[in-house]
């Protein structure tokens, strides 16, 4: 499966620009579907500087993106081009799930 999830409100609890306290259960839950062999896109607004500063916020939680802000390299190849539109198979943002849904995630 391929996970696209959001940066700000969601991997973090912090607000743009600044980064915050780290949603633990979801981190531990997308790093357990990445050991499954699943695929983990990061889909935010963040570029440039904050971006850089989300990625590396994300690496010192153990958490590693297959791709950023795109579409997996295997998703261009199957389909010949590649569509702003992320292909995946589950969005994880703020603005869709809210926070009191967040246990979901537990392991």
């Amino acid at each position: 499966m391929i996970f696209a999830v959001d940066f700000d409100g969601t991997l973090s609890f912090g607000e743009w620009p600044g980064t915050g306290e780290p949603n633990v259960g979801l981190i531990r839950f997308l790093k357990e579907r990445k050991k499954k062999g699943d695929k983990l896109i990061l889909w935010t607004c963040r570029e440039a500087g904050t971006l850089d500063v989300a990625l590396e916020w994300c690496k010192v939680q153990g958490l590693v993106f297959d791709a950023v802000n795109d579409n997996l390299p295997e998703i261009v190849e199957k389909y010949q081009w590649n569509s702003r539109k992320i292909t995946c198979d589950f969005y994880i943002d703020d603005k869709a799930v809210r926070e009191n849904m967040y246990h979901w995630f537990d392991l």
